[in-house]
């Protein structure tokens, strides 16, 4: 019997450690946590939208009249001066190739106008020799009046016949200028593409010069290239890049939230620190917009104006992507929550708060929600400590260890 005892002493203590062991094992252990308190001072709410810089007041020069438009010289960027900066020329256009039908029948005008031409000739001799006999008719009527011959009426119907007829020659010389401008008419059409053009395409009397209408620079070239261009096509873009304005397209759901005049902050523009501006117009029209998931969105144009300095974003350009905050509403004083410390528990707000080692639920009430912190209106104390990012794990009375406390 004395030999069991060392026996069943070595088990005990076996099956003590074991035991022990496992309920080391399973002990809930202290979560560890992030911490942070409640905080009291300025919350603003803004609404967040990817815009686009423009030039404020873009003019689109268009051809003013059809023609053969020469190669544009201009580039994007290039000074131009109100009405004094020639932005392209436009000539006259060649004439156009004539087939075997048109040129026979151009021909053919030809020949009927000097023929045309030949018969005005003819007439114009035929009324100036009728001329010629009532004058010579005249002077001998006014020798038989003064000898008491005729009659005054004869003398007066010779007086007549000579005025009729050089009516009728003034008329037959008309006919014949028109006659020849018609064969004029009649040879222009038999002219070839390249036929004297270095007379018709001269600088005294063919080309149409494109002068900006504005100071500024050169936007955008929409056609660069010579060619045969109709009346009121674009060639290119003018404006003022020191006069910009961002246009941010906002979901109509957040649109009717935002009043003119209110503030803005541009952000991740390209350049130093942040640039502020102010909503000059929500526009009134809607439009539809597909988005990247093939979802249809009905957006607003919300126009912003640059209050910073033009020396701070000199190197913005039009149509250059920017990211705004629009500021909705602002406040100091307000107690405020972040965001990653709140959940749902059932259909109500709540937060872990952290009272000694361990985490204690807390229905909250919410006022005013903000991009990273929300207004807390009651629920927890400013000061105290409550729980970022709570999982699963924590719950009511859970112990926790605190990892770290931020001041968010």
């Amino acid at each position: 019997m004395p030999r069991r005892w060392p026996r069943i002493v070595i088990g005990l203590i076996i099956v003590v450690c074991l035991a022990g062991g496992l309920l080391y094992a399973f002990w809930p252990q202290p979560i560890p946590v992030d911490l942070t308190r409640v905080a009291q001072g300025e919350l603003q709410v803004t609404i967040a939208g990817e815009g686009q810089t423009r030039v404020k007041n873009v003019y689109v020069v268009s051809a003013p009249i059809s023609g053969y438009l020469l190669r544009i010289d201009a580039d994007a960027g290039d000074d131009v001066r109100s009405a004094d900066t020639v932005l392209a020329t436009i000539q006259p256009i060649e004439p156009e190739f004539l087939d075997i039908r048109s040129r026979r029948q151009a021909e053919a005008s030809v020949k009927a106008a000097e023929a045309s031409l030949a018969v005005g000739e003819a007439d114009h001799d035929r009324v100036a020799a009728e001329l010629d006999f009532a004058i010579s008719e005249q002077a001998r009527a006014r020798s038989l009046a003064r000898r008491g011959t005729i009659s005054a009426a004869q003398l007066d119907r010779a007086k007549k016949d000579v005025e009729t007829l050089r009516a009728a020659l003034a008329t037959a010389k008309a006919a014949l200028r028109m006659k020849r401008f018609e064969l004029e008419n009649a040879h222009a059409a038999l002219i070839d593409p390249g036929a004297d053009a270095a007379g018709a395409n001269d600088a005294a009397n063919c080309c149409v010069p494109v002068r900006a209408p504005v100071n500024g620079k050169v936007l955008r070239l929409m056609r660069e290239s010579e060619g045969v261009i109709r009346a009121g096509a674009p060639l290119l873009e003018v404006g003022d890049p020191r006069n910009l304005e961002v246009v941010v397209d906002l979901l109509s759901s957040d649109a009717v939230k935002v009043r003119e005049g209110a503030a803005v902050l541009i952000e991740d523009w390209g350049g130093p620190g942040i640039l502020t501006g102010q909503v000059r117009r929500v526009e009134p029209y809607g439009f539809t917009k597909v988005s990247a998931l093939g979802i249809e969105e009905q957006r607003v144009n919300v126009i912003i104006d640059l209050l910073a300095e033009p020396a701070k974003w000199r190197r913005l350009g039009h149509g250059y992507r920017v990211n705004t905050r629009i500021i909705v509403w602002r406040e100091e004083g307000v107690a405020q929550l972040p965001l990653a410390a709140l959940f749902r528990d059932d259909d109500r707000w709540a937060v872990f708060a952290a009272v000694k080692d361990r985490a204690v639920l807390h229905h909250v009430e919410l006022g005013r929600i903000g991009s990273d912190r929300a207004q807390l209106l009651s629920g927890v104390d400013v000061g105290a400590q409550i729980i970022l990012h709570p999982n699963d794990r924590i719950g009511n009375g859970t112990t926790i260890t605190p990892r770290q406390t931020t001041s968010q």
